[in-house]
């Protein structure tokens, strides 16, 4: 009965060396997100929630007045174009009154023109040979 005993004690040994063995790696397991727990911690300490706000409320300052800077130049190039338009529609529209200007100038010539060249006597001259001929026939 002796060796039983000892396979016994032999048998309880491996399993009690098991059982150590899955409890160590357990252990290192289990203390994993523990430790990645514990760093988080640490860094979280530095950076209070007052911290993490002002940096935050810094970047967002710092986007919408990137944004706004943005949105002055963008206006600015508008009225830049605006006031070229404005100009080239008042040029356009001096130079469409200017040519208006010379086509009232050149039909007020031409009417003169025509007037000059139609023969003014004209009509006293037909009522001349209307009478001549009236004298003539009565004489």
């Amino acid at each position: 009965m002796g060796k039983l005993k000892t396979y016994q004690e032999q048998l309880q040994e491996i399993v009690d060396k098991g059982i150590n063995a899955a409890e160590e790696q357990q252990k290192k397991l289990a203390s994993m997100p523990f430790d990645y727990a514990e760093k988080l911690e640490s860094g979280a300490r530095e950076y209070s929630v007052k911290t993490l706000r002002t940096r935050y409320n810094g970047y967002s300052d710092s986007l919408f007045g990137q944004l706004r800077n943005l949105n002055s130049r963008f206006g600015n190039f508008a009225a830049d174009l605006v006031a070229k338009l404005e100009k080239e529609a008042v040029e356009g529209a001096d130079a469409v009154s200017e040519a208006a200007d010379d086509v009232s100038d050149a039909a007020q010539e031409a009417k003169k023109s025509v007037a000059a060249k139609k023969p003014a006597a004209s009509k006293p001259a037909a009522k001349k040979k209307v009478a001549e001929k009236t004298e003539a026939a009565s004489a």
